[in-house]
């Protein structure tokens, strides 16, 4: 007994090796793009290190939900594969141990991803979600604050330039310059006396607030010009400019499902949406499925290393995601129910995790 005891935690171990460098591997190719952008913020914007470090904590989630399930099939197929190049596994069969015996440190792995990624995409990503509006609403209201340092044209967003002129430094608002193009058709120039930023969290909006001033505006037509004087007037700038929005949210359950009875179970979209829904449990129950379908894998391709062990891995994944496009597209176009649609990629490869197991077992 001590010694399989001893047998479950060296196969263990050798699982949370690749698991882990796979897992930081694979996160970090996924977060290239954000981490170039969080760089630009931190280097070019001036925004403080805090504000960028709690985007990337808000990102995390999202991203560790799609890596889990890869890491977990490549611990698996390298860690196997591994134990069978160095005949390894030979010998704990020839002491009597069975391949569903050896599996079973592989199925408490299995269980600890899975478990991992059900909490991440049912309370994270939801988490994340709503927090990361709330971040991105101060990251870019600090964006904004750092754009009006006087004495220095500043581009808080794109196509927006802002300058505050050096005066008395008593003086709180000596006046602001604002040239705005993000209206291709519509470029306009603004000059107030004076300015303060405001920030609406319930319309998700930060708004730079002009008291005092004129507005300059020339339309598409050379031969006309604008010139507006205003008292008070709100400069304001969406979520999305920020550089970081969330995703749209999704009806409830039940909004979809009367959307589709009054369509007859027609509507691609409400289907497309229903069967989102199904996915929140089908995709963490795919990385319970994809950890044991890397025993056989991992046996079968034993002399294809750690590198090796990775390139099955993802191609495991891309065999699944195109799957996944395939019954999508059946789901939309009412050939297959939503519930089906979700769950047949994981039924496939159950299938195939089951059947592999036994003709490994049996040579």
């Amino acid at each position: 007994m001590f010694l399989r005891t001893l047998l479950d935690r060296y196969i263990f171990t050798e699982l949370l090796s690749p698991f882990s460098i796979s897992l930081g591997a694979l996160c970090f190719v996924m977060l290239t793009r954000e981490l170039l952008r969080l760089v630009e913020l931190l280097v070019t914007k001036g925004v403080g290190i805090v504000a960028v470090l709690e985007v990337f904590a808000h990102l995390m989630p999202s991203f560790l939900v799609l890596t889990l399930p890869i890491a977990g099939i490549i611990a698996s197929i390298t860690a196997f594969g591994r134990l069978s190049f160095d005949k390894e596994l030979v010998a704990m069969q020839t002491a009597g141990l069975s391949l569903i015996r050896l599996a079973r440190p592989v199925l408490l792995f299995a269980v600890f991803v899975f478990g991992l990624t059900l909490l991440l995409a049912q309370w994270g990503q939801p988490w994340s979600s709503m927090n990361l509006k709330k971040v991105a609403l101060n990251l870019l209201r600090d964006q904004l604050v750092l754009a009006l340092e006087r004495g220095t044209f500043n581009e808080p967003i794109p196509k927006m330039m802002i300058y505050v002129p050096d005066g008395n430094p008593e003086e709180a608002t000596p006046g602001i310059f604002v040239s705005d193009e993000r209206n291709a058709d519509g470029p306009r120039i603004i000059v107030a006396q004076q300015y303060e930023v405001i920030m609406d969290a319930s319309t998700d909006q930060v708004a730079l607030r002009l008291q005092h001033g004129v507005i300059h505006n020339r339309p598409n037509q050379g031969d006309q010009y604008e010139h507006v004087s205003f008292a008070s007037y709100d400069l304001k700038f969406s979520l999305n400019q920020s550089g970081y929005t969330t995703t749209e949210e999704r009806p409830s359950y039940n909004a979809i499902v009367t959307q589709l009875e009054q369509s007859k179970w027609r509507d691609p979209t409400a289907l497309r949406r229903l069967s989102e829904y199904y996915k929140d449990l089908a995709f963490p129950t795919a990385s319970l499925v994809f950890c044991l379908l890397g025993v056989p894998v991992g046996i079968a391709s034993k002399r294809s290393g750690r590198i090796g062990g990775f390139a099955v891995g993802v191609l495991v994944i891309i065999i699944y995601y195109m799957l996944n496009v395939a019954c999508e597209f059946l789901v939309t176009t009412a050939t297959v129910p939503p519930f089906a649609g979700a769950w047949l990629p994981n039924g496939i490869f159950a299938l195939t995790t089951v059947v592999w197991f036994y003709v490994m077992s049996r040579r």
